[in-house]
């Protein structure tokens, strides 16, 4: 109520009895979209993300709290080694609304990013989210797969893949299953094909690489092995507030 009527919750507190005027209908329409389960951000188009607000689209994914959770494990990573205004890149393989590379781009000054996704329409939507957070000018956008023609030395690379198992998107939550884009959710039969071509891209990389991923509740272990197998050594875990394994971080050639 508050996103249609354009109002805080305070101005609702001090006048409750208010007319709603002119944007009744917009609201009632609101109203019968919630109650077809479609998410709050869906209806208003945006969703708040670390402290910062994004423009999203029914064609990706809305992001999530628990994503945060890989924005504080690439930022640890980046302090701890006294990099914070060096002249990084990161490239972010299924980036969505662009979430993602533009809060890092946001939080550190001097990174340049790179914006990868096989939907035109996703990538629109990340170049107009950097637009209006003002990361622009150090973003490219990249319509490929994975890392397929992407020829630039990458510092970091992050992933927030779709990693649900084909058979588990029924029992979804109507919000998620019927609104995020399936692109953004299946990751085939055990939900860890996706990590799988990004090993397989990465492998190639002749330099020391970071890559930090969000996974699933319970597949650390399985995505660790993955990436192991190409060379890459497992650095860091981070958990998210339900308690379960949500970022992990793995360096290659290090």
């Amino acid at each position: 109520m508050q996103g249609i009527l354009e109002i805080d919750a305070a101005a609702l507190l001090r006048d409750p009895d208010r007319a709603i005027g002119a944007r009744a209908p917009q609201l009632e329409a609101a109203v019968l979209r919630r109650l077809g389960h479609e998410p709050v951000s869906r209806i208003l188009g945006q969703r708040e993300f670390y402290g910062r607000v994004f423009k999203v689209t029914p064609g990706v994914l809305d992001p999530r709290p628990d994503t945060e959770t890989l924005i504080d494990l690439v930022l640890e990573i980046v302090g701890a080694e006294g990099r914070h205004d060096d002249a990084l890149t990161i490239a972010d393989i299924g980036c969505g609304s662009g979430a993602i590379i533009v809060t890092l781009l946001a939080a550190l000054p001097r990174a340049a990013g790179v914006a990868i996704d096989v939907s035109p329409a996703a990538l629109a939507v990340t170049r107009g989210n950097a637009a209006t957070h003002g990361v622009a000018d150090r973003l490219k956008t990249v319509e490929t797969r994975g890392l397929c023609g992407i020829n630039d030395h990458l510092d970091i690379i992050v992933s927030n893949p779709p990693y649900i198992p084909t058979g588990e998107i029924t029992g979804l939550d109507a919000g998620v299953r019927d609104f995020d884009p399936m692109l953004a959710l299946d990751g085939g039969v055990d939900g860890l094909q996706i990590y799988r071509e990004i090993a397989n891209n990465i492998r190639a990389l002749q330099k020391p690489c970071w890559i930090c991923l969000e996974i699933g509740a319970g597949q650390h272990d399985a995505v660790e092995r993955i990436f192991e197998a190409i060379g890459a050594v497992a650095r860091h875990r981070r958990i998210d507030l339900g308690g379960h394994i949500r970022a992990v971080a793995l360096k290659i050639h290090c």
